[in-house]
């Protein structure tokens, strides 16, 4: 799909006027991003209907009829909010979609994940235009909060009778770029921890040595979280065999506590984002953890703000016909796949714990990984190169003939 002659492409053009709806937390305009959705929508030709999950929180879900209904569907998930941008760090505003003269366009949501979104629909829009239909059904759902845990979003939407009426048999959500000229499809995801740990002492003043005190806990607390954060940093730069997503990861990312320069505090408490691949004996972590606190001292706990507990792989073996359709198509593109595991969270995890296979997978290679990062983009060759990447995907997933225990 080559750039139209002396003109934007009008795919690149509805991606960018995406990019320009602002979905940015605290406050996304999901107004604004359905009622640009459902035009598009219908300009295609797909039915929709809206799902209100929770109060306030909408899933849009688009379907494409398969010629046998009844079978399990192709499910293509993606979401519609953005994290915030510290516009003064920018190249341009990041919610103006500008592109630059080598064709890369900024804009907040450019990678995460509002380029899959439209290349999910223009993929569609293509292949109904050739006159296309195949065996499944696809189904789109786009789904707010994502970046804030997906609790009001994909998880309440997995709960709902309306995702079960989807009958789904697989999954795509969102992955991340590659720089190389390889793609990375992602068939699990790490555990996600978020750790608050409370170290309790006595008070006292500040110019003496008060024992069992506050300060003395946190630091042993700090040393042992970070001693072992050391350890899975060298473990995985000496390994050209693990990738971030196996090993865990343990970052300090508050501290709280004392109210006067003076004064001992009775307590200071320290939180740790941690997060653990699937692969992990999630138990004896949660041991490990017990122990660092009760060796930094008497009445040192610690509570989860966040736990998920999750060990569900999707396989990559061709036994898994799934896989089997994903990976013959990105054969047949010449495309050069990299099986890993997510290093942070998506609502790809969601979908896997209700027991149907997911892979994550943006189609976006000789790309920086940019993410949550200032001066988010995506070259307008490769979001166009993306379309056909999907536009060869969708039809052989679904063209997957039936299987067991299908009607």
């Amino acid at each position: 799909m080559a750039k139209i002659e002396g003109k934007e492409h009008p795919s690149v053009g509805l991606f960018r006027d995406y990019l320009r709806i602002r979905t940015v937390h605290p406050n996304p305009d999901y107004d604004g991003a359905i009622a640009f959705l459902e035009k598009l929508s219908t300009e295609v030709g797909l039915p929709y209907k809206k799902v209100e999950v929770t109060p306030g929180r909408v899933v849009l879900i688009v379907s494409w009829e398969g010629t046998d209904p009844k079978l399990k569907s192709i499910l293509l998930n993606s979401h519609m909010d953005v994290v915030p941008a510290f516009e003064d760090q920018w190249r341009f505003d990041p919610f103006a979609a500008q592109k630059d003269e080598e064709g890369n366009i900024y804009g907040r949501g450019a990678q995460d994940m509002k380029c899959v979104t439209i290349q999910y629909i223009e993929a569609i829009r293509k292949l109904k235009s050739e006159g296309k239909r195949y065996l499944r059904t696809i189904h789109l759902s786009i789904v707010p909060d994502e970046e804030i845990g997906g609790q009001n979003g994909m998880k309440k939407l997995t709960e709902h009778e309306a995702f079960r009426a989807l009958n789904i048999g697989f999954a795509l959500d969102e992955g991340l770029a590659n720089p190389t000229d390889a793609y990375t499809a992602f068939y699990g995801e790490r555990n996600v921890w978020w750790v608050i740990v409370h170290c309790p002492g006595s008070p006292g003043h500040g110019s003496r040595f008060i024992e069992n005190n506050a300060g003395e806990k946190v630091r042993r607390v700090l040393n042992s979280f970070l001693e072992f954060r050391e350890e899975e940093k060298k473990r995985l730069n000496s390994s050209k065999c693990l990738t971030l997503g196996n090993v865990t990861t343990v970052n300090l990312t508050t501290l709280k506590g004392g109210v006067a320069y003076n004064v001992i505090p009775n307590e200071l408490i320290a939180s740790f984002d941690i997060r653990i691949p699937p692969t992990e004996d999630l138990q004896a972590f949660e041991e490990q953890l017990k122990k660092w606190c009760q060796n930094a001292g008497e009445g040192v706990f610690f509570e989860f703000f966040q736990k998920t507990m999750s060990d569900k792989l999707t396989s990559t073996d061709l036994s898994n016909p799934w896989w089997n359709a994903f990976s013959s198509a990105c054969r047949e593109m010449d495309m050069t796949v990299q099986t890993e595991i997510f290093p942070a969270s998506t609502d790809t995890r969601f979908i896997r714990e209700m027991g149907y296979p997911a892979i994550g997978f943006s189609p976006m290679n000789h790309t920086p990984i940019l993410l949550h990062d200032h001066n988010e983009y995506l070259n307008e060759k490769v979001f166009l190169k993306g379309i056909e990447v999907y536009s060869h995907l969708l039809p052989t997933l679904a063209s997957v003939s039936h299987l067991s225990g299908e009607a």
